[in-house]
């Protein structure tokens, strides 16, 4: 048996119902506090796009290209292709019911991970009586 994706005791269609006020009280208290403020303009355009796409006027598999790292995750959001800038590229992330309630820049890291290669000669003072191959 598959079992569904809950958040905080409602189903996905559960919360696409719900209006935001509502969604707003399940959420973390920043979150919440940044719903419950409002949206600015360029997220009120980010929500238009979605709203495009979620009524066909957009293909569904359109990806949209936002540089909104602190856009939160709604329930409307699932299953959209979002490309979020990282400061110097736009990494595409496609929205999971587990991601309700995060922001889209949590999912898109801005540092790269460091990768040392092997230590050269010299590095330390063992390495200068390594015979060279």
């Amino acid at each position: 048996m598959v079992k569904k994706f809950t958040y905080r005791g409602y189903e996905i269609e559960e919360l696409k119902k719900m209006d935001l006020k509502e969604f707003a009280k399940l959420l973390p208290a920043r979150q919440r506090r940044s719903l419950l403020r409002g949206f600015n303009e360029e997220q009120k355009k980010l929500l238009k796009k979605i709203e495009m796409i979620k009524k066909g006027k957009l293909s569904a598999d359109t990806i949209i290209r936002t540089n909104l790292r602190e856009m939160i995750i709604l329930p409307d959001m699932i299953g959209l292709k979002f490309a979020v800038h990282n400061g110097k590229e736009f990494v595409v992330i496609e929205i999971k019911p587990e991601m309700i309630g995060f922001r889209l820049g949590d999912f898109v890291l801005t540092r790269k991970r460091v990768q040392h290669g092997a230590p050269g000669v010299g590095a330390t003072r063992g390495s200068a009586f390594v015979p060279i191959k």
